[in-house]
């Protein structure tokens, strides 16, 4: 017998906008919108744009900013923060900015949350002068903005303008426990980081699902997962175009941050054994490979996970090659949900 085709979960594509080597934040933004348009040709859900702040090679620091470019740019996909950190923000800022940006982009606009700085102490106390977060803050400044962001009441004193009644969706990002049982308890999408903190990923997603609390956004638990993802027609050529990710994640776990490397051949086998293990930590959920490699790498995580969305992760030096990518990574999903007789 024949059995029916299995629909393909959904791709989105998280952004950190990488500047290159050898180029420039005006080029990283272009760079971009394209991919954004090509992700919406290929049907991604979703293209999302991460807050960081104070490094050379991420031009994503003003996220707003770049949710109303690429948004602006494209026609269909939903476009949002991946996330917006809140402790740096108040939340009546955060509220009338993509209360703007719903009302410019009405049905397109996600609000990705994290709770985490996004940056050095240093930057921190530039963003926040002397406020000093708690650990009950971040739950009440989400309680805030969803507040905020729902119509205004009779009587409502403080009320975001543009923003009240967008009802803009708030997803909660994290890497640990913490924004796992509060989305749970709020009833509220959850995307977890195992783009980079793969370690809790099972442990975080099985506790939002059993803690989960249906609400007037969410019906029952939703869980996107952050795939570090490099495609390539071999293999061979993929872990060569990856050497760009491991060089930007030793930058990272040495405190180095530079813009994307060019690849290098036999980047790997130049580390030291506890270097490429600390690499292999951070990007413990990454899918690299030719076709077939990732077709069974995405298998793996989904059959893992049950992730109801993949948000790949890209870091490819040449934009061209990342389209590819992008392209070889729909093939392979599609090839899940086909039908197989038996």
């Amino acid at each position: 017998m024949t059995t029916p085709p299995v629909s393909p979960v959904p791709l989105s594509f998280l952004d950190l906008v990488a500047v290159r080597e050898g180029g420039t934040v005006a080029e990283a933004l272009a760079i971009a919108l394209q991919t954004a348009r090509h992700a919406e040709a290929l049907g991604f859900t979703r293209y999302w744009l991460a807050e960081h702040h104070n490094m050379a090679g991420i031009a994503s620091s003003a996220t707003a900013v770049l949710v109303g470019h690429i948004a602006g740019g494209t026609r269909t996909i939903r476009v949002g923060s991946g996330g917006v950190m809140l402790p740096n923000h108040a939340p009546l800022v955060v509220a009338e900015a993509f209360g703007t940006l719903a009302e410019l982009y009405p049905g397109r606009i996600d609000l990705g949350l994290g709770r985490a700085p996004g940056t050095d102490g240093m930057t921190l106390r530039a963003l926040r002068r002397d406020r000093i977060e708690r650990e009950e803050d971040f739950p009440r400044d989400v309680a805030e903005l969803q507040h905020l962001l729902a119509p205004a009441t009779p009587g409502q004193q403080l009320i975001a303008m543009p923003g009240a009644g967008t009802r803009v969706p708030i997803w909660l990002l994290g890497s640990s426990l913490f924004s796992a049982r509060l989305a749970a308890a709020r009833g509220l999408p959850y995307a977890f980081a195992s783009h980079f903190a793969p370690r809790l990923l099972l442990q975080a997603i099985d506790l939002y699902r059993r803690e989960f609390q249906a609400s007037d956004t969410l019906a029952k638990p939703y869980v996107i997962i952050g795939v570090p993802l490099i495609a390539a027609p071999t293999d061979t050529e993929a872990d060569f175009l990856a050497s760009s990710t491991f060089q930007r994640v030793l930058g990272i776990l040495r405190g180095d941050r530079r813009r994307l490397q060019a690849p290098q051949p036999d980047f790997m086998a130049r580390l030291s054994a506890d270097e490429r293990a600390a690499i292999a930590d951070f990007l413990g959920a990454a899918v690299i490979g030719g076709p077939d490699t990732v077709r069974d790498g995405l298998a793996r995580l989904l059959s893992a996970t049950g992730a109801d969305e993949l948000m790949l992760v890209c870091d490819i030096f040449d934009p061209a090659l990342r389209l590819r990518s992008l392209d070889l990574a729909v093939s392979a999903r599609d090839a899940l949900g086909r039908g197989t007789s038996a």
